[in-house]
């Protein structure tokens, strides 16, 4: 056990180490910056998505993390429910767009994770992770987490710490994160519908504003 833990350890310090280009834009992200109402309403590459195709009447925009607390919570009592009213009819298009959070190389890491898992299960591997927050608050390290997750999606060790250490992702992360500040985002979660930030993250709020770009 021991063992495992140290190897943990080890994955996450030379992932921040070989990652020193990323470094910059997730510790700036501690920083509040003036917020905005424009953008969040176009495609980005590496939007990941769910519901209508690209060109919906009405495009909603999440901006989140897998270690914040306040986007789980949101996943867990809000998400169900948005999801069968207006994702699963296909009434809007949900994108979701990663923003990590402290502690921000668990973030990192389990974005490229899902990532790595696959297109077809990053949605899955994303919402495991913010679920286990539980066991990070019981003591579970989330490592031990990230380390489970990768093999119940079929990656192996080398193919898991090849994967959180990939510099071209890390890149690519970066890029996003510094897209999302520039569209004003400073914490998480964060929505936008139609290019609109909705500060009332609700189903009420997020419906009346989805409802009314519906209507138009």
């Amino acid at each position: 056990m021991s063992t495992g833990r140290n190897t943990a350890r080890f994955r996450f310090g030379a992932m921040s180490r070989r990652a020193a280009l990323t470094g910059a834009a997730l510790a700036a992200m501690g920083a509040l910056a003036a917020c905005g109402n424009e953008g969040g309403g176009q495609a980005a590459q590496g939007d990941m998505a769910k519901g209508a195709p690209e060109g919906a009447k009405v495009t909603v925009v999440e901006y989140a993390s897998v270690t914040c607390g306040h986007c789980a919570l949101w996943q867990e009592t809000t998400w169900p429910e948005f999801k069968a009213k207006y994702v699963d009819t296909n009434k809007v298009r949900f994108i979701f767009r990663e923003f990590p959070t402290p502690p921000a190389d668990v973030a990192a890491a389990g974005f490229l994770l899902a990532r790595c898992a696959g297109e077809d299960r990053y949605f899955q591997v994303v919402e495991e992770i913010m679920a286990s927050q539980r066991e990070w608050q019981q003591g579970v390290s989330p490592a031990t987490t990230l380390s489970r997750i990768a093999t119940s999606v079929g990656l192996s060790e080398d193919e898991y710490r090849a994967c959180v250490t990939d510099q071209d992702a890390l890149a690519a992360l970066e890029g996003r994160i510094q897209a999302g500040r520039a569209e004003g985002v400073t914490g998480t979660p964060t929505f936008f519908v139609n290019g609109n930030r909705v500060p009332d993250s609700s189903m009420e709020g997020l419906s009346a504003a989805v409802d009314a770009e519906l209507a138009k």
